[in-house]
């Protein structure tokens, strides 16, 4: 039996030029480019010179057709899914729909969340909400039921990650739905760490708002983010983060007030950013073609492998130990909804003076580089809690992993750190050929042997 054979996966490698001449072990920070999208960014290149402005003809369906294939592989209906930039963007605009002056105020989530999910959320304090950590006792998962239990009669909205960046915890998202709207609450699930990767039912779990990019697990490139919302609901959402993409007819430039499309486009603001709409084509199209079951089984298996080896080695593994504690594919159906005459529905509202606020990172690449390495996969720690880092592991960039550098320095003010890891990467860098040329030594010895 071929290794093709054994593994059917093994198939689709050709679709992806780095696997060639790498290990790509980063998909949890950016997926690897199949050789697709550079055809695809090349369609979108060419609409635009030979059609000049009539290519907004084309390249405008694409915003719907690239929502509808994203929501293909969540588990959610046709024109449910419209496309924006990030989803830092898009819980802002969720956001933008709420109102916090009554009762029903507070904004409830696990405190391993993303960082820029949180920043949008602590912005709406200043417009009355009230934010709730549910903190974790290992830094690594949250139990449901304590998630479950900070969800009352108060809670306006839970947003949350499927899966959480720091460990790769699958959070069961269905339960956690199941309760906010026992108690009138919304959900906004962050699917950036999983869809792709790990089966989402949208439709099925009952969840309001979802979002997330195509930058992971759907190897789509950034640019490419999604916001999802529940049908029986969009006609109620005003959003204050809007633009003349959201009208009803953008076209007819009507004075002065927002008129909302009744679609799925009634949540964009300004004009698509359509380039990445084809460079993310080619991926999702082999995500759904491969199926997410197919690729989540797999998944399992090398990460079976994985913690074999990091209990031979006597590590401390800083991911969940067991799939089936996380519930990874748990797709019950809610018990109930929010009611369309009470509970969150006096929450919802339309526009008002106030606005909320939100940053962008500024961080240097080096920092973010860095701290990718930890997002979404199956982290290794050494006992004193600091990633452990081998010198014979080279990542997936070719850049030779150093160690004890950091821990050197973890005292340090954060300016200096920064300054340490931009010269560290630079000698990284410059090691990249000597690297390459080891590599190929030891395959030869073990060609030899």
């Amino acid at each position: 039996m071929t290794a093709s054979q054994d593994d059917p996966l093994l198939r689709y490698r050709p679709e992806f030029p780095a696997l060639a001449g790498s290990i790509y072990l980063v998909s949890h920070s950016l997926g690897a480019m199949p050789r697709a999208a550079e055809a695809a960014l090349a369609e979108f290149a060419h609409l635009w010179v030979d059609q000049g402005i009539n290519a907004w003809s084309r390249w405008l369906p694409m915003v719907s057709e690239s929502g509808d294939r994203i929501a293909r592989i969540a588990g959610a209906p046709p024109g449910t899914i419209v496309m924006v930039t990030n989803v830092s963007t898009a819980q802002a605009i969720v956001a933008s729909c709420l109102d916090y002056d009554g009762a029903r105020n507070r904004v409830v989530y696990p405190e391993l969340e993303f960082p820029s999910v949180s920043y949008v959320w602590k912005a709406e304090e200043r417009r009355g909400a009230r934010v709730t950590l549910v903190p974790s006792d290992d830094g690594i998962s949250i139990p449901t039921e304590r998630i479950c239990a900070a969800i009352d009669e108060r809670t306006l909205i839970v947003p949350l990650s499927h899966v959480l960046f720091r460990s790769a915890f699958v959070q069961d998202i269905a339960a956690i739905t199941a309760r906010a709207h026992d108690v009138g609450a919304l959900v906004c699930a962050d699917l950036y760490q999983s869809l792709g990767t790990v089966p989402v039912a949208l439709e099925e779990w009952g969840v309001d708002f979802a979002c997330g990019g195509s930058v992971k697990w759907l190897c789509g490139g950034p640019g490419a983010g999604y916001l999802y919302v529940r049908p029986d609901l969009r006609a109620r959402l005003a959003p204050r983060v809007t633009g003349w993409f959201g009208h009803a007819d953008p076209f007819a430039f009507r004075m002065p007030a927002q008129e909302y499309a009744d679609s799925a486009w009634r949540m964009l603001g300004g004009t698509p950013a359509v380039a990445s709409l084809y460079h993310a084509r080619p991926g999702a199209d082999l995500i759904a073609s491969i199926g997410v079951d197919a690729i989540r089984a797999k998944s399992l298996r090398q990460t079976a492998r994985i913690v074999a080896a990091v209990d031979a080695a006597g590590w401390t593994l800083r991911s969940p130990r067991a799939a089936a504690a996380s519930a990874s594919t748990s797709r019950a159906p809610p018990r109930s909804r929010p009611s369309s005459t009470g509970g969150s529905a006096s929450a919802i509202t339309g526009p008002t003076p106030a606005s909320a606020s939100h940053r962008t990172s500024t961080r240097p690449m080096t920092r973010s580089i860095n701290s990718s390495r930890r997002r979404g996969g199956s982290a290794v720690a050494r006992p004193d809690g600091f990633p452990e880092a081998r010198d014979e592991i080279v990542d997936p960039i070719g850049v030779q992993l150093g160690g004890g550098a950091a821990d050197a320095k973890a005292g340090a003010h954060r300016e200096d750190r920064l300054h340490l890891a931009e010269a560290v990467l630079a000698q990284r860098l410059a090691r990249r050929d000597e690297i390459d040329d080891a590599i190929g030594q030891a395959d030869q010895r073990r060609d030899l042997d």
